[in-house]
């Protein structure tokens, strides 16, 4: 009987070795699977569906599909809140035989909000969110963000990327292993915040720098060789305008003075009762410029100057012998030559005016 009960706990020694040593040989395939990470996918076997693949069709019960161009509404609906903050692994893995027999530590709940409240909090004491990630040395911008469990913050990208080129659930910063992670976005409302302060920065500065040319070209400095520099650049400035005004055709200019020093000796010599005569080139200019005019009737008895009623016959002399005689005047008008005489009897004055242009005038009897 003793043999027995020393054979017997033998056995049962031998069978907990054996046990505990297949527990952990379980234990350690299940780490090196990844099977406890957060942000890797595990190791899934994709087998092929190969019994549906030559099944036959039922021509009945197939429908033809029309393609109407109209976008089916998807019936997912996006997460109307951007920044909700989410943990990443909120069940805890599954309890390997080494970890329920306690021959290894069992991984940690899922940590409370208050737990992650607390976490964050000693993240934005040391400015985490604020340094670039470490392991890309980048800052996080617009790009996922998570939190570990031990307070450090990484891109998503690049701790997933970490964990699969590792094979282990360990933190980049402080090598601690199966910890939780969570998405935050503070570094997105900093990167938001700081591109704000860089487009007010940017816009009070043109106003200002807009507010301070206005105020140099108003206002002169005190400096003595700045204010010399500002009046020689308004004097520059008017005489440019001057320049730019001024006409500087100097024919035109000499020609307008000769007409006008003309026209003056003309008044002057009808003031000293002086009478030029005109010559025969300008009655011919006259002549062009009543031609212009195109009068028609007489302005004294408001009848026509010729039976054509042309200022061509009359001034070519061509009009009609029953016509009555015209007169042209030095100041290119036409009357009738008895209305014109009537006029300068009744007239006043000395020197006969026009009775037009009220203007001291010769006159030339057009031949009929």
């Amino acid at each position: 009987m003793e043999h027995h009960g020393f054979y017997k706990s033998h056995f049962s020694e031998r069978e907990g070795m054996a046990v505990s040593a297949v527990a952990l040989q379980d234990h350690i395939i299940h780490s090196h699977q990844l099977q406890d990470l957060s942000l890797a996918d595990p190791f899934k076997s994709r087998s092929r569906n190969i019994r549906n693949i030559y099944k036959p069709v039922n021509k009945e019960m197939a429908k033809a599909v029309v393609d109407t161009g109209l976008r089916k509404k998807s019936t997912c609906h996006k997460n109307k809140d951007a920044e909700r903050e989410y943990v990443l692994d909120p069940n805890p893995p599954r309890l390997t035989l080494a970890q329920k027999l306690g021959l290894v530590e069992p991984p940690s709940l899922p940590l409370t909000a208050e737990e992650w409240a607390k976490i964050k909090q000693r993240s934005v004491q040391h400015g985490d969110s604020i340094q670039p990630c470490a392991i890309c040395r980048e800052e996080f911008a617009l790009q996922p963000q998570v939190l570990l469990s031990c307070s450090h913050v990484f891109h998503k990208a690049c701790l997933k990327a970490f964990e699969k080129f590792t094979g282990k659930k360990s933190c980049p910063m402080c090598r601690k292993k199966q910890y939780q992670t969570r998405v935050i976005h503070d570094g997105a409302r900093l990167y938001k915040i700081k591109c704000a302060i860089r487009i007010q920065a940017s816009w009070r500065g043109y106003i200002v720098r807009k507010w301070y040319k206005n105020l140099r070209k108003t206002v002169p400095p005190k400096d003595s060789k700045l204010r010399k520099q500002f009046f020689e650049e308004k004097v520059q400035q008017i005489s440019n305008r001057l320049l730019s005004s001024y006409d500087i055709n100097l024919d035109d200019f000499f020609s307008e003075i000769d007409s006008t020093i003309a026209a003056s000796r003309d008044v002057f010599q009808q003031v000293e009762g002086k009478e030029i005569l005109v010559s025969e080139n300008d009655w011919e200019k006259i002549q062009m410029q009543a031609l212009r005019q195109e009068m028609v009737d007489c302005p004294i008895c408001i009848m026509p100057l010729s039976s054509t009623s042309h200022p061509a016959s009359i001034l070519s002399g061509n009009s009609n012998q029953f016509s009555r005689q015209a007169v042209l005047l030095s100041c290119s008008h036409l009357f009738h030559h008895t209305c014109l005489q009537a006029f300068e009897e009744f007239s006043l004055g000395v020197r006969h005016i026009c009775p037009l242009c009220r203007s001291y005038y010769q006159k030339k009897v057009l031949k009929c």
